[in-house]
């Protein structure tokens, strides 16, 4: 979803520097929080609070004030979801092209459900998938393959007749582990890696390669 589908960084970036204006935290910047997406919303908000504080990822998660600062970070980005963010080029008009030629499409995103589709129920991106994996949909998330192999055992679909589009190393870790064909795009968030570095079958400049 992030950064194959949506750009979604800037009002990530808001709600971010929103909860820590409210901890009288320096705020980050629009490039950090790009390099910090793909583990859910959870974890890049772990991330901006250890860079804001100074401290590491393991200390924020054991702080006894996480959940507070969870809480209002939730709060922020409930608003903020589907302000800043939009689809990139030729995405929807190729998902419209793929689901009229009888692909099964879906979302498989490590962001929490309740973001998922908010950022797909703004963009009017829902109605055009079959199935929607996120990150708290089942007990693991991306680059664990479980949610592939849910939807290719659901839709009766080979893993070579398949092929999973992202845009980081997560996702090709992901295709792999399932067995699957991964094509990524060079845009999106790769944690500030080039995603020629995983060895994709294949990257695409933009979404309309797929067709």
């Amino acid at each position: 979803l992030d950064g194959t589908l949506v750009e979604t960084a800037p009002e990530i970036c808001d709600a971010v520097n929103d909860t820590l204006r409210r901890f009288d935290l320096p705020e980050a910047s629009l490039e950090q929080v790009a390099r910090w997406i793909g583990h859910g919303t959870r974890e890049l908000l772990i991330q901006a609070l250890a860079s804001a504080s100074g401290t590491d990822a393991a200390t924020v998660r054991a702080s006894s004030t996480l959940p507070l600062i969870a809480a209002e970070f939730d709060r922020h980005y409930a608003a903020r979801c589907g302000t800043r963010s939009q689809p990139y080029p030729h995405v929807v008009d190729t998902l419209q092209a793929l689901r009229a030629l009888g692909v099964k499409l879906v979302v498989v995103t490590n962001k929490e459900g309740a973001y998922t589709q908010r950022v797909l129920d703004a963009h009017g991106l829902a109605p055009l998938f079959e199935r929607v994996i996120s990150g708290d949909s089942l007990a693991t998330k991306k680059p664990d393959p479980a949610g592939v192999r849910l939807c290719l055992a659901d839709f009766d679909v080979p893993p070579h007749r398949a092929l999973f589009v992202g845009d980081s190393s997560i996702d090709a870790a992901t295709a792999r582990n399932a067995g699957v064909p991964v094509w990524l795009l060079p845009y999106g968030y790769n944690m500030g890696e080039s995603v020629h570095a995983c060895a994709p079958d294949r990257v695409i400049e933009d979404f309309s390669a797929l067709l």
